[in-house]
């Protein structure tokens, strides 16, 4: 059977799927169960306990490697514990002591970076930030050490966009995995393992699920190995998604396709408005034909997301902004279908160093916005009447 393209394969799966729910049930059932019965002594039906294995789970981490295209898939209670398990699973059957250094995005959640800093550094990562927007900043920072190169991108908050292709050229030449955060676009936009990106890790609490109601997290690969090892630490540490969670996240992937349409097309309505307003200072959008990222975007992505970050004239202003904002809401996260806005310095950023906050752009007066599905004219309004 011919392959589905993306949007079918969003409300489908796979065409080779087997549900495990034999009743004709269109919706995918939760199985809200911690265990399950063996037929018989050195029998099972494939599931035995929730935490190694649940039907609700199993399906969806099926349905998001399918979209990545990836043989294996592995679903989180959030993105951070993706994130934490990967790298567990990465140094697994590692020498103990061995310290293995991480090529890492300096635009790129603060969470991220709280991890490698610290449980990644206790783990053995030593960490080097740069701009992984230059392939000669990657060059640069190479060790002799180096096994990781992690890359978001676009990057959050200042939306650099990173060379797939060519890191991951890179990264093979070094002997290196090459680790993309494929949050802000998704697989409907991007999809890194075709580019030659070993691992993708996304939080599925933002765009894949898009309404702001659960947190989860994936990890997509080809690797085997890797694979394996995320297979004993979801099974000994118990941070695979919950059944509950598994169904929502199934439930929101269903819409993802038109979803992204309609955050895409508004997005770029609102750069246009916020270009003439005077208050705003500048514009991080790698949809702008002006911006360092376009032409890489054009290339490796089908769209440029609905993420704008974008400098305002004063603190004054953002103090404003924020108290203002109606439709809009003043709130953490990102990739739901309600308009969120957020403020990096003292929330998603706030464990990095002012110092090296403002050194990489990350200033008092830059907001960052995560355009939902609303009206595109009431959002407009809303962002005038709240900016002055």
């Amino acid at each position: 059977m011919a392959e589905y393209k993306i949007d079918t394969l969003c409300v489908t799966g796979k065409p080779d799927y087997e549900a495990n729910d034999k009743t004709g049930a269109i919706a995918l059932p939760i199985y809200q169960s911690a265990t399950f019965a063996h037929p018989e002594l050195g029998k099972s039906t494939g599931y035995d306990y929730s935490r190694l294995k649940n039907p609700t789970r199993d399906h969806l981490e099926k349905l998001v490697a399918s979209l990545d295209g990836a043989e294996f898939g592995f679903a989180f209670n959030c993105g951070l514990a993706a994130i934490t398990a990967l790298f567990d699973a990465i140094i697994l059957n590692e020498k103990k002591g061995q310290v293995f250094h991480v090529i890492c995005s300096d635009d790129l959640y603060g969470g991220t970076e709280r991890f490698l800093n610290t449980i990644g550094q206790k783990l053995g990562f030593e960490t080097s930030y740069t701009d992984t927007s230059e392939l000669s900043n990657i060059k640069a920072a190479k060790k002799e050490n180096t096994k990781i190169i992690f890359v978001e991108t676009p990057g959050n908050p200042l939306m650099k966009v990173t060379d797939i292709a060519l890191t991951a050229e890179y990264a093979r030449s070094i002997g290196a995995l090459l680790i993309v955060d494929n949050t802000f676009l998704t697989p409907y936009l991007q999809h890194p393992l075709s580019l030659g990106a070993d691992i993708v890790v996304q939080s599925g609490t933002k765009f894949l699920c898009g309404h702001n109601d659960t947190l989860a997290g994936f990890v997509t690969t080809n690797n085997k190995k890797i694979a394996e090892n995320l297979e004993i630490i979801t099974k000994t540490t118990g941070s695979a998604l919950p059944a509950f969670d598994s169904f929502l996240l199934v439930r929101g992937i269903k819409t993802l396709a038109v979803r992204m349409e309609r955050h895409c097309e508004n997005a770029l309505k609102i750069v246009a408005a916020l270009q003439k307003n005077p208050r705003v200072k500048g514009i991080l959008f790698p949809g702008l034909p002006q911006s360092k990222g376009y032409e890489i975007s054009k290339k490796q992505a089908k769209g440029f997301g609905s993420m704008i970050s974008f400098y305002v004239d004063s603190v004054e202003t953002v103090e404003r902004v924020l108290k203002s904002v109606k439709v809009i809401h003043f709130a953490e996260s990102l990739g739901g279908v309600d308009t969120l806005i957020t403020y990096p310095a003292t929330q998603t950023h706030v464990d990095v160093p002012e110092e090296e906050r403002n050194a990489r752009g990350i200033t008092n007066t830059l907001l960052r916005l995560s355009v939902g599905i609303e009206n595109s004219e009431d959002l407009i309004q809303d962002l005038e009447q709240a900016i002055g």
